[in-house]
């Protein structure tokens, strides 16, 4: 992927006397429509493992979201109240892992959602930068992968955007998941 395509294109905008900056984001959506059209990864080069994250309370959850996300501007839950959130993540659909990469523990955060029509969403997968580069982010993807279809999956899918760190685009397609659509809006900041 060029530098061109993963990085989002920064504007300014004026309104009255102060001036927003915007960016310009794409968003991709992609899914695996059977098992057999996953590719797994080469093993990775660093032991990792999941925790679940069942039962946990808000706060170490809000916790590990921003140590894992903050780098690719993951906000989405940041307004949520902790009753709402508690009662998200409580749901039978929805379930949360933890990544542990000794001597990391709270590493990378994976959350599954299963929908109504029986596609099972990874809706959020990513890992801390101090553990880039070992093979994690494809072997994290297996297991995403591969927990779905245990849920009796009839499609995995996930979006990833361009603010996302540089290789998820990149690995999601090298697994075998194919784009169904895209989408551009502008995120200000």
């Amino acid at each position: 992927m060029s530098d061109d395509n993963r990085n989002p294109v920064n504007s300014a905008r004026t309104t009255g006397p102060t001036s927003e900056r915007r960016t310009l984001v794409t968003r991709t959506y992609l899914s695996l429509h059977e098992l057999a059209q996953f590719r797994p990864g080469s093993a990775p080069r660093r032991v990792a493992s999941l925790r679940s994250l069942a039962g946990i309370g808000t706060a170490p959850w809000r916790a590990l979201y921003a140590r894992v996300g903050a780098p690719w501007h993951w906000h989405d839950r940041d307004q949520w109240s902790d009753e709402a959130l508690a009662r998200y993540l409580a749901r039978a659909e929805v379930t949360s892992y933890a990544i542990d990469a000794p001597p990391v523990s709270d590493a990378g955060l994976l959350e599954l959602c299963t929908h109504d029509d029986g596609s099972v969403e990874i809706v959020y997968l990513g890992l801390v930068t101090d553990v880039h580069g070992h093979g994690l982010g494809a072997w994290l993807l297996g297991e995403a992968v591969r927990l779905a279809w245990a849920r009796g999956a009839t499609r995995v899918w996930l979006h990833t955007c361009t603010l996302d760190g540089p290789s998820a685009l990149p690995n999601y397609l090298a697994r075998g998941f194919t784009v169904d659509r895209t989408e551009t809006y502008e995120v200000a900041h």
